[in-house]
């Protein structure tokens, strides 16, 4: 369509005249000022892509909407109907945009981890460089509480498996290790350079977020502990040498 428009006033504008016939207004020149903008969307994104980005914006909005049910009711709590109602489309309609309730679980699997590395890597505007590793590691776990405590249902959608039959896509949990990853090499600095050792600070730290989440939520009854955990997971790590642990 945007080609005619353009077909057409390349033609009226062929004549020696600048009015195209009787009662006509003149036309301005297509490359003057005030046609620039039009030029500009007709050479834009072709009508594919606007529609493949209304996909893409209402599959955002439906999970955005799955969030929200599911931090009111809890993950088991994640119904079609009530999740169509809150989009404003009926249940049969979301299957266009996703095959099952699984795969809306993906989609907000896929977007808390990135939510999880964005936070543990400091993309929040208040970044502080640590003055030593200990500092940074230190700083890596308070962080990695904070996240987990601070919502809940999302904690329990990226660290435990509690929704049966659900395994993340092969996109969203390669996002999962990056961030594992990212975990992994912050704390090598301050010794944490073996697998055991490795699976001893993540126990600690979700064993805190547990215990605080379960006992009690919103307070900080064993947040106020991760100090003294890292106290004595550094003091384990400095005596858990290659010879100790050879012997």
């Amino acid at each position: 369509m945007w080609s005619s428009v353009v077909a057409m006033r390349v033609t009226l504008r062929a004549g020696s005249s600048d009015v195209p016939g009787e009662g006509c207004p003149a036309l301005p020149p297509l490359t003057s000022e005030r046609n620039r903008f039009t030029l500009r969307t007709v050479s834009g994104i072709p009508n594919i892509d606007r529609k493949t980005l209304r996909r893409q914006q209402t599959r955002a909005e439906i999970v955005a909407a799955a969030w929200d049910l599911v931090r009111e009711e809890g993950l088991a709590g994640l119904s079609m109907r009530d999740l169509g109602h809150r989009v404003g489309m009926r249940a049969q309609s979301i299957y266009s945009y996703f095959s099952s309730k699984h795969e809306i679980f993906d989609a907000m699997f896929l977007e808390g981890y990135q939510d999880f590395a964005d936070w543990m890597s400091g993309d929040r505007g208040d970044e502080v460089t640590a003055p030593d590793p200990v500092a940074g590691a230190r700083r890596s776990v308070h962080d990695f509480v904070e996240f987990c405590t601070s919502d809940p249902v999302r904690y329990q959608l990226l660290f435990q498996r509690t929704i049966p039959g659900f395994t993340p896509s092969t996109e969203s949990w390669t996002v999962a290790v990056q961030a594992y990853e990212q975990m992994r090499e912050r704390l090598s600095a301050v010794g944490v350079d073996d697998q055991e050792t490795l699976d001893l600070w993540t126990a600690v730290m979700t064993g805190l977020t547990d215990q605080q989440i379960s006992n009690d939520p919103g307070g900080t009854r064993w947040v106020r502990l991760v100090d003294r955990a890292i106290d004595m997971l550094l003091l384990g790590t400095r005596s858990n040498t290659p010879t100790t642990r050879a012997r």
